[in-house]
């Protein structure tokens, strides 16, 4: 089955950097939008950065010249670098993609495990 996988996610300084990766491997036909959201603790989940595959991409106002979505269409991946992190920044990191088989039932949204990041001095 399709598996959607991050990575990259750890304990930062403010000010520090991080790059998240998303894999999606398995039975895939064809990758349209790819996306980061992330929750934090008592928060409602907050989409961050999205991509077409045409690489259109489209960014919540927080982080809006702090993080750059981009993603390689040929190893079904999407990429969220992150710089001048904060403290509000702190989440779990999760990626969506939205994901045909091949199957009649069309698109469908597959989501990852997740990817902690913490920004903390």
């Amino acid at each position: 089955q399709v598996q959607v996988v991050e990575s990259g996610g750890g304990l930062v300084q403010p000010g520090g950097s991080l790059r998240l990766s998303c894999a999606a491997s398995g039975p895939i036909f064809h990758i349209n939008d790819m996306g980061w959201y992330r929750q934090a603790p008592g928060k409602q989940r907050e989409l961050v950065a999205s991509s077409t595959r045409g690489g259109s991409t489209n960014y919540a106002d927080s982080v809006k010249g702090r993080f750059t979505i981009s993603r390689d269409n040929a190893k079904n991946t999407v990429y969220l670098q992150m710089n001048s992190l904060k403290p509000d920044d702190t989440a779990v990191y999760l990626c969506n993609a939205n994901i045909w088989t091949g199957s009649r039932d069309g698109y469908n949204g597959y989501w990852g495990q997740g990817t902690q990041v913490t920004v903390s001095s």
